[in-house]
């Protein structure tokens, strides 16, 4: 976009504390005038994204935030910057924004050799935490961290309020480092110790760690504006007063003539398109996509859960047809069934649910199967899930109870109540003899794996299918492999392999393009693998071979697994040698021991969220812990974010000072016209060297033994 007038010499503006207060103090009574605008018969005022992402107006962010469950994919242009950003609401009291930032005015690097004439890219987070909501008397308040970890392209602190007054949000908010640079505003923090007065410079370790020395210190300003939602419903209007004078930009120091900008945004079906004038000499736009994690579904063609008739097809044991209703267990409620056992007053079926990665439907479905075939002097039904011929969990239902739900003769209907879950009985294992379990097993699947901010490109990518197959000798002991197929990929621009960095870790990782790089097919894995359940709750695998794409050896495992308990923990110990990138086969000299105690948290006080912590030795031979903070959505969506914490310092391990990332598990349910369960994940690695890097284990007992207490279903 144009320039399109000079920069002219503005006047500094000072401010005191005092008159922030007394502003604030103003906008709380603007909430008295609310009624007058109830005859506007306009919707509320909705919250849209500012230039950066995250909800605000067009450079400044506000205290407004989504509604929970919502994500907005977004793309800006701003002249000297063009922003891709994805939103995302977590909580109704929580906000997080990802950046990735191209400045059009710099290159990537100095050396057309590495970089090409690939413009400068940087990734950025955001936070922002309400710490009052909105009433009639109070603005919403809260606090937010702008680009907090990394190189601090915007770093910045803000405490913000905001207040719905008829059609009109007001916004008034006082921030620090980027969005304060213009100081019109006296730090207050300051005014209590001269320790805020300066704003630490640069940003420690390699980049990548929170500066937390720097929080609400140096000049900040006061900023702040109006959105306001016209009679016309898709249209808002925006008005800003910004506190950013541009001085110190990674773009360079850009012309500002005026400190107010303007824009606007029309809403179009899930899409915002914004148009907006700022600085006095720019103009920008931008698009973003909307949708809710909690909402996303899929239309099923699925066969209605069956209807109870008056009396059961069988009115004896001897009349049940077992063949007919294991198949309709499989059509019509998505269960494999592997062994039955049936006694005078109970039958007991042990398989796998395929079908519904909601176990009360699964179980719900086949409970009206049983009720329809089964002779009324059956009291209880058993359903054993279980993983190969590893028996997970037994749900007990009473029979009379569920067929009195299941045909509405209650008030207020509940199927969950006529049924428990618990853990496998000792009568139930005794008549547990599954039948063909000996066999060859085959499968496909598809992957595709992603980077960005490449020296070389910003995005590369490779895409291709997994052939997975094997060999079991008794439903708990086989033999497996897997081998990758590259179809597509441009992971041939890469211009190195293994990065010239200093590093005082063995490369443990940081070798990784060896292993993609001129390779179409290759042997991901090959091992022999044994599990089962060897007390109550507690469950055990050992396995050994070619174990991942860069390692091979011996590993095992144990874990303690209540059901549906909030709690599960274990250990894993591994001995493994690094693998040849040259020969499938071969192998490396390098070899570690490395293994975690494993300890798995759903707290009560966050709903629809898991805590992770492995507590170890790493590949490196370096000591930490990883910590894992997953959140689950209504739709079966699971968006999470892990560190790893270990005695490296961020000197040894270089760029991005430790391990980090991002990653983002779908359902497949979500885009088949049938039930499904199985869920394929996109992992955003920022920055991945040799710290704090763990096997990659091909069977994991929190994963095989999932039915006990699903989170991710």
């Amino acid at each position: 976009m144009a320039k399109m007038t000079e920069t002219k010499p503005k006047k500094s503006m000072k401010i005191t504390w005092l008159t922030l207060a007394s502003s604030l103090t103003c906008l709380s009574s603007y909430a008295q005038q609310e009624s007058d605008y109830n005859d506007w018969n306009i919707s509320p005022v909705g919250s849209s994204l500012m230039v950066h992402g995250g909800t605000g107006l067009i450079q400044t962010p506000t205290s407004r935030m989504l509604t929970e469950g919502d994500l907005r994919v977004s793309y800006t242009d701003n002249d000297e910057y063009r922003f891709w950003s994805a939103t995302l609401q977590l909580f109704p009291w929580m906000q997080a924004t990802v950046r990735y930032t191209d400045v059009r005015t710099r290159l990537y690097s100095p050396f057309p050799g590495f970089s090409g004439d690939q413009t400068l890219k940087d990734k950025g987070i955001d936070a922002k935490f309400r710490l009052l909501k909105e009433s009639y008397y109070m603005p919403e308040l809260s606090v937010g961290f702008r680009d907090f970890g990394g190189t601090g392209f915007f770093e910045s602190e803000f405490i913000g309020l905001s207040k719905q007054v008829g059609p009109v949000n007001v916004h008034l908010n006082m921030g620090w480092g980027y969005l304060g640079t213009d100081g019109n505003v006296s730090n207050p923090f300051c005014d209590l110790t001269d320790s805020f007065c300066d704003r630490p410079g640069g940003f420690t370790g390699n980049g990548g760690k929170i500066d937390y020395q720097r929080f609400f210190k140096g000049p900040s300003s006061l900023f702040g504006g109006i959105e306001y939602q016209t009679p016309w419903e898709p249209l808002r209007l925006k008005v800003e007063y910004e506190g950013n004078n541009y001085v110190n930009d990674r773009a360079g120091a850009l012309e500002q003539d005026s400190n107010w900008n303007f824009g606007a945004n029309y809403r179009w079906n899930n899409f915002d398109f914004s148009v907006n004038y700022q600085r006095g000499n720019t103009i920008g736009f931008g698009v973003s996509y909307n949708f809710n994690l909690h909402q996303i579904s899929q239309l099923k063609f699925d066969e209605p859960p069956r209807e109870l008739s008056s009396k059961p097809k069988a009115s004896s044991i001897e009349d049940i047809n077992l063949a007919r209703m294991n198949r309709d267990l499989f059509s019509q409620a998505g269960f494999i069934t592997t062994d039955s056992d049936i006694s005078e007053e109970q039958v007991t079926v042990y398989g796998q649910q395929i079908s519904y990665r909601d176990s009360d439907v699964g179980i719900e479905r086949m409970g009206r199967i049983m009720a329809s075939e089964l002779p009324e002097s059956i009291k209880q039904y058993k359903v054993v899930n279980t993983n190969g011929s590893v028996p997970l969990v037994q749900t007990q239902v009473d029979a009379e109870a569920f067929k009195r739900e299941a045909r509405y003769e209650t008030v207020t209907p509940d199927i969950k109540s006529t049924y428990q879950r618990q853990d496998i009985q000792s009568d139930t294992l005794a008549n547990y003899d599954p039948a063909n379990t000996t066999g060859f097993f085959t499968g496909i699947e598809t992957f595709w794996v992603q980077t960005f901010g490449n020296p070389e490109d910003f995005y590369l990518y490779q895409a291709g299918i997994l052939a997975n197959g094997g060999y079991s000798f008794n439903g708990k002991t086989s033999v497996a492999g897997t081998i990758k197929v590259n179809i597509f990929e441009n992971f041939d621009k890469f211009n190195f392999t293994t990065d010239s960095a200093n590093s005082t870790l063995p490369r443990v990782r940081t070798n990784a393009r060896e292993y993609v790089s001129d390779r179409t097919v290759t042997m991901e894995n090959l091992y022999l693998h044994w599990n089962d359940r060897i007390a109550p709750n507690l469950y055990a695998q050992v396995y050994g071979g070619y174990l991942e794409a860069m390692y091979g050896g011996v590993g095992a495992e144990l874990l303690y697994r209540p059901v549906d308990s909030n709690l599960a923990f274990g250990f894993d110990i591994n001995y493994v040698q690094q693998r040849s990138w040259e020969d499938d086969f071969a192998f490396f000299d390098y070899k570690v021991l490395t293994g975690h105690a494993n300890i798995y948290w759903q707290p009560s006080f966050l709903p629809d969220t898991q805590l992770t912590f492995n507590i170890g030795q790493y590949l490196a031979k370096d000591k930490g812990v990883t910590v894992d903070f997953a959140k689950r959505f209504d739709s079966g969506i699971v968006v999470g974010a892990f560190a790893a914490f270990t005695d490296v310092s961020a000197d040894e391990y270089g760029e991005g000072s430790f391990t980090k990332g991002f990653y983002l598990s779908i359902p497949f349910d979500l885009f088949s016209l049938k039930s499904s369960k199985g869920r394929g994940r996109l992992p955003w690695i920022p920055i991945a060297r040799d710290g704090g890097q763990p096997l990659v284990r091909p069977v994991t007992l929190y994963g095989t033994t999932s039915e006990r207490s699903p989170f991710s279903r």
